[in-house]
């Protein structure tokens, strides 16, 4: 389908709505309006005009501004209370500086329903001035108007995320299963972490499988989307229509992830006893060689690095590390501070407080590259012990993953 036909029957274009559901109330919380074009008995999505830079923007955004009256309407005869998200290129909105999208807006809304709107942006591929961009963001939220970036994945831009600070940051989960390696955990690592900062919640789309859903509601998600859940349909749906299936769901996610967190609490005992066992009442010095030694013997099925540091982080010992299955002292890590990694300094008041061991979360290696976890143990002379867990360990005691 070209422009032209798009164009001259425009009067076949119409809007659709893909439901949004909310983890809290378990219903819909809004919808995403897309746009169709009815041909013959079949409903073809344009989403490629509005992507299309061939065609001049006014054109463009007269299709934009005809859809979104559609739904404003509808919306306003629904008389029900939801969020709506409309779609906007950057580039189109900055290109009447808004006014058009504002102005349509207002036309059906009065100013106290205003913050039923999220205008949603694609937050890749925007060449022009992000100030200026920010500046019209930041009138629109003036008037109550919700904000959401899309198409969060492997190309975020943090930087701008947080420069925007939207209300809501939208995660394709399609993008990030595209990832290689383990980009996808440590992508959204991040994204979390910028969400709580700036006060934003999670959307995550394309949820296709029931795993994905688990997936977005175990990493944050407030909202979901995707043909799992419902797909896009030229009318509203029942509000409640999957409360008892995402209740359900729920709960069975919420039992499934207390079982593994009361698993990682016993694996956790566990070490502290067999530590407390190793690790007798025979004094060890710097640099705590023999200990390391020791204790490597045992626990080799476990590790594949152990240390000691003071609790100021500075390291006591070396690095007691097996490489290609011998273990191997690395004396030039003897005096390096670690109280810059995140949490250390927190961890070393918990465990001088409790006297017992940490586990620390899933975090990548910065040698080795692969996923592990530390444990850390409090020692009887002040200092503090480090075991670096294998990813093979790790995978054998399916609690730690």
């Amino acid at each position: 389908m070209d422009a032209d036909e798009i164009l001259q029957n425009i009067d076949q274009v119409l809007p659709f709505y893909q439901p949004i559901f909310s983890a809290d109330e378990h219903r819909v919380a809004g919808y995403e309006l897309l746009g169709r074009f009815k041909k013959d008995d079949e409903f073809i999505s344009i989403g490629h005009f509005f992507a299309d830079e061939t065609i001049p923007e006014e054109y463009r955004i007269e299709v934009d501004n005809y859809l979104l009256e559609q739904a404003l309407q509808k919306m306003m005869s629904a008389g029900e209370d939801f969020l709506l998200f409309i779609n906007r290129d950057p580039k189109l909105l900055m290109y009447d500086q808004g006014e058009s999208f504002l102005t349509t807006i207002q036309k059906y809304l009065a100013p106290d329903q205003l913050q039923r709107i999220v205008l949603e942006l694609t937050n890749t591929e925007y060449t022009g001035s992000i100030d200026s961009l920010q500046h019209l963001i930041s009138y629109y939220k003036t008037y109550g108007i919700k904000i959401a970036l899309s198409h969060l994945g492997e190309e975020s831009h943090l930087d701008r995320i947080a420069q925007l600070s939207p209300h809501i940051l939208k995660v394709n989960l399609n993008q990030l299963r595209n990832s290689s390696g383990d980009a996808s955990p440590i992508i959204l690592y991040s994204l979390n972490i910028l969400a709580r900062k700036i006060g934003a919640n999670l959307l995550y789309e394309h949820i296709e499988q029931e795993y994905q859903l688990q997936y977005a509601w175990k990493n944050g998600g407030r909202y979901y989307q995707g043909f799992l859940l419902a797909r896009p349909t030229p009318d509203f749906i029942d509000k409640d229509s999957l409360n008892d299936t995402f209740r359900e769901q729920a709960i069975n996610f919420i039992k499934y992830e207390k079982k593994k967190l009361e698993a990682r609490y016993v694996k956790t005992s566990e070490l502290n006893e067999s530590l407390k066992q190793l690790i007798d009442k025979k004094k060890y010095t710097e640099p705590y060689v023999s200990l390391l030694s020791d204790l490597a013997e045992k626990i080799e099925t476990m590790c594949f690095r152990l240390y000691i540091c003071n609790e100021d982080g500075f390291q006591l010992s070396p690095n007691l590390m097996k490489v290609e299955g011998n273990w191997t002292n690395q004396e030039e890590y003897i005096g390096r501070n670690w109280s810059w990694r995140p949490y250390f300094l927190a961890n070393i008041v918990q465990m001088k407080k409790d006297q017992k061991g940490m586990l620390s979360g899933i975090y990548s290696d910065i040698e080795t590259g692969e996923s592990i976890r530390t444990f850390s143990f409090p020692l009887m002379d002040g200092n503090y012990l480090f075991i670096d867990l294998s990813y093979a360990y790790l995978y054998e005691n399916d609690a730690l993953l």
